[in-house]
C-alpha cells in the first residue's frame, strides 16, 4: 500500500502530469459546451432514427411539464422525476465524450490528459444536472443567489420558451459561438417569477410595443 501511495504522489507531482492533465481539463470544459449543445439539440430535441428514449423523456416530457410560465418551477411532486436525466445517463455520456481524448492520449502518449478531461466531463454533467434542479425546484439555495446562476436561469427560461435557441445549460459558449443565443424574449409573454429569476421581456414595455406593432 505504500509504495502505491509513494507512486501516486510521484505522479501527481510530474510536472508533465499537471500541465496535460490541466490542458486536457481546459480543453474538455470547452469541449463539453459544444457537446451539450450537440447533444441537446440533435438528440433530445429531434428522434434520431428508432431511437427516441432522449427526444421523448426531454422534448415531450420535461418540456410538456416545465413551460416557462409559471409551470417552469416544479408544481406537482410526482414530476420531480421528470428534471434529472436518468442515472445512467452521466457515465454513459461522459464515456462518449472521452472518446476524442482517448484517440489523443493514445496517439501521443499522455496519458494524463484523459485524466483531466475525463475529470472536466464529469464536473461539467455534475454541474448541469446540479443547476437543472435547482433552476426548476428552486429552495433559496446559495448557488441560486450567485449572479451566475441568475443569468444562467434566465438562459434556461427562454430555452423552455423558445426550444431551438439557448441550448446550453452550463456554459453558453457553443450557443454564442453557433448562432442559437438568446439574450431576451422578442415579444411579450407571462414568464415565471421569483428571486433567482430574471426579466427576459423584451425592454420595450409592452404597451408601447403593441402601440408600434
Amino acid at each position: 500500500m505504500r509504495g502505491v501511495i509513494d507512486t501516486l504522489c510521484a505522479f501527481k507531482m510530474n510536472p508533465g502530469f499537471i500541465f496535460w492533465s490541466t490542458t486536457g481539463f481546459v480543453i474538455a470544459t470547452v469541449f463539453a459546451s459544444f457537446f451539450e449543445w450537440t447533444l441537446h439539440r440533435f438528440v433530445m430535441h429531434k428522434p434520431v432514427g428508432n431511437f427516441r428514449y432522449p427526444y421523448e423523456t426531454h422534448a415531450l416530457v420535461h418540456h410538456r411539464v416545465f413551460r416557462a410560465d409559471e409551470s417552469y418551477h416544479l408544481i406537482d411532486a410526482n414530476d420531480a422525476m421528470t428534471i434529472p436525466m436518468a442515472w445512467w445517463n452521466g457515465p454513459v455520456l461522459v464515456l462518449i465524450g472521452q472518446l476524442p481524448f482517448l484517440a489523443v492520449s493514445l496517439f501521443s502518449g499522455h496519458w494524463s490528459l484523459l485524466c483531466g478531461s475525463t475529470a472536466a466531463c464529469a464536473a461539467y454533467y455534475g454541474a448541469y444536472e446540479y443547476i437543472h434542479w435547482c433552476m426548476h425546484l428552486p429552495r433559496k439555495r446559495n448557488v441560486e443567489r450567485s449572479g451566475i446562476f441568475f443569468r444562467l436561469n434566465g438562459h434556461h427560461l427562454l430555452h423552455h420558451r423558445y426550444m431551438n435557441k439557448n441550448f446550453n445549460v452550463v456554459m453558453p459558449l457553443a450557443d454564442l459561438l453557433l448562432g442559437t443565443l438568446l439574450m431576451r424574449s422578442p415579444v411579450h409573454f407571462q414568464q415565471a417569477r421569483g428571486p433567482s429569476v430574471p426579466d427576459v421581456q423584451p425592454r420595450q414595455p409592452a404597451a408601447s410595443h403593441a402601440a408600434t406593432a
